[in-house]
């Protein structure tokens, strides 16, 4: 939930840090900090609020002169945001600097420990322990140091750590959360994650679990858990620059609405080969997918909304069980999964705390494992039996939209290789299927054209305080996103309810002027919604609603309606994604919202 960057090297600095912290705000922006290896040993400035405070009080970097340090961006989970809490933390003695991503969970314990040892706390978080702990055991071995004290912690942490004595090294170690180094000539770099280094490096190296690094301005050391040298082969980052970069748009998030044809095309394309879809999976294998007797799904946030689209489609096309479960809640509900269930992970990260655990727990059970993530060797592709990319490109802005489109892509592959393999569809509706696969990338560019529409609809609907969604089957499932979307980046109210559930008590929150958005695409429902629609409106609601080009029954009784181009089945849970991302990004950016880092979110929840 925090970024975090480090570099040692022939330049200054705190100018390159600030530069790439920038890179990394999406992950964290209720304050910032660096710690610089200067003349004088390390010099620390952190600041309460966004990047640009601490830009501001350095002089962009300038006042602290120095060719190696860490920097950090915080989203705060011990500690309310300010500057005493904001990182690098600071042993007592001023030693040891370190920077933190993860949660220390048993640092009521560690604090109580250092205390009676006579060291004194400035902040409320966690980190603090971290810096104190690696002062304690130091005793001019920075390497044994970190090792002593990391073998004390509980939890999750990727760490830079920096010693005033040894301004020719900084060590890193990580676990659960996600830390990357980037190697230079003649300097080197840590980074939560790959846009912080692409300006200078694209050779990288991924920390696996418990891997303590040495990064000198000569190389980079790598040790595992007992010690032991490891040898790590660089990884080539072929990412074009400006694909994290706005490139022209206001926002990275329109940036990346308008990205989901190429994206979801690059998705689906090489999977695609003479009419078939080849997923390329090496240990889910026909006799795997054919003995499977239950498929679960663990995901959080909109991955868990894929999921829940996901399920309708898979259950029904391959008639087997299909459950959708929050990571947040899986490894603590008992699950009953076993070596006959497939479970099938969702982030767009691939580092998501919650849903790695819940991969760990079902695995433990003996359920085969399928992940659909964006990042490479990430560490739910690196523990899963299969990982299927989504390979959409960097995603900056918090508020996922083409992340969630190429997941859906996915799903949408899987089905319809499984569906093959169990013979649950006929040849004809499979061949009719993948065609309609192959098309998706231009109906999304056909909805890409409906902006024009949204804005006008949010200039109509910016300032309520109230919106809701309904429908039924998939279409609650696709609401439960379209409420996300708005609610997250609008600070809007919304919520979204299965429209069969309106008599059963939220239809008393609904008065005159409420809005209320309608998802009709599920053709066989869709004369009970026009009756959910006509309820609603009784009642005063003024409505949106998304349905077919076709359909006139709908028209005839929504104030407004969203025309969807006909289309297969499969693909039709992919039709209102974009008006409803286009409309909540409207509605934020006319409430004057801050849409690419809304309040109180983080891109990459590391922590649980």
């Amino acid at each position: 939930m925090c970024g975090i960057v480090g570099y040692i090297g022939p330049k200054q600095a705190a100018p390159l840090l600030l530069e790439a912290l920038e890179k990394l705000e999406y992950r964290g922006y209720d304050s910032a900090g660096l710690a610089i290896l200067g003349g004088n040993g390390l010099s620390v400035c952190k600041a309460k609020g966004r990047l640009s405070v601490l830009f501001d009080w350095t002089e962009g970097g300038a006042t602290m002169p120095g060719t190696a340090g860490i920097g950090h961006t915080r989203w705060a989970t011990h500690g309310e945001p300010s500057d005493v809490n904001s990182h690098p933390h600071l042993s007592h003695s001023g030693r040891v600097a370190v920077v933190h991503n993860g949660i220390v969970e048993n640092y009521a314990e560690l604090r109580e420990f250092l205390t009676e040892h006579g060291y004194e706390f400035q902040s409320d978080t966690d980190t603090e322990i971290v810096a104190q702990l690696v002062d304690f055991y130091y005793h001019g071995d920075p390497v044994k140091a970190v090792r002593d004290a990391e073998s004390l912690l509980s939890g999750s942490y990727a760490l830079g750590i920096a010693f005033a004595a040894h301004p020719d090294l900084l060590i890193a170690v990580r676990k659960d959360s996600p830390l990357i180094l980037g190697l230079g000539e003649g300097e080197n770099f840590i980074a939560s994650d790959i846009p912080a280094l692409l300006k200078h490096t694209r050779e990288i190296v991924r920390l696996d679990e418990r891997e303590l690094a040495v990064l000198t301005r000569a190389g980079v050391s790598v040790y595992d858990r007992f010690g032991d040298p490891v040898e790590k082969a660089p990884e080539h980052i072929a990412w074009d620059v400006s694909a994290a970069e706005k490139g022209g748009y206001a926002h990275f998030m329109l940036k990346e609405i308008m990205e989901q044809p190429t994206a979801i095309r690059n998705t689906i394309s090489p999977r695609i080969k003479d009419g078939e879809i080849d997923l390329g999976l090496v240990h889910i294998t026909e006799e795997v997918i054919r003995a499977i007797d239950k498929i679960n799904i663990v995901a959080c946030g909109s991955a868990s909304y894929v999921g829940m689209t996901s399920q309708y489609m898979l259950s029904k096309m391959l008639h087997v069980p299909v459950t959708v479960e929050l990571a947040s809640e899986f490894r603590y509900s008992d699950p009953v999964v076993d070596e006959k269930t497939l479970t099938i992970v969702i982030s767009q990260s691939g580092e998501t705390l919650d849903t790695l655990f819940a991969l760990r727990e079902a695995k433990r059970r003996g359920a085969h494992i399928i992940s659909v993530v964006n990042v490479v060797g990430s560490a739910i592709a690196n523990e899963s039996e299969d990982v299927l990319y989504t390979w959409a490109g960097p995603e900056i802005a918090v508020a996922t939209t083409k992340a969630y489109s190429t997941q859906l892509a996915v799903m949408y592959l899987i089905a319809l290789h499984f569906a093959r393999l169990r013979g649950t569809l006929s040849d004809a509706a499979l061949s009719e299927a993948v065609a309609a696969l192959e098309a998706l990338p231009a109906l999304v560019e056909e909805m890409l054209g409906k902006r024009e529409q949204m804005q006008y609809l949010a200039s109509l609907f910016f300032n309520l305080r109230d919106i809701f969604f309904i429908g039924r089957n998939i279409d609650y499932a696709l609401c439960l996103e379209g409420s996300l979307k708005l609610k997250e980046i609008s600070y809007i109210h919304s919520e979204a309810y299965a429209a069969g559930e309106l008599k059963h008590g939220t239809i008393s929150l609904i008065e005159p002027g409420t809005l209320v958005i309608a998802l009709c695409t599920h053709a066989p429902l869709r004369e009970k919604m026009v009756s959910n629609i006509r309820e609603v409106k009784a009642r005063g609601a003024v409505v949106i609603a998304f349905t077919d080009e076709n359909d006139a029954s709908v028209p005839a009784v929504a104030d407004h309606v969203i025309a969807l181009p006909s289309c297969a089945p499969l693909v039709l849970p992919s039709m209102p994604l974009i008006p409803l991302q286009l409309f909540a990004y409207y509605v934020a950016l006319l409430k004057g919202c801050d849409i690419d880092k809304p309040r109180n979110l983080a891109k990459s929840v590391t922590v649980e």
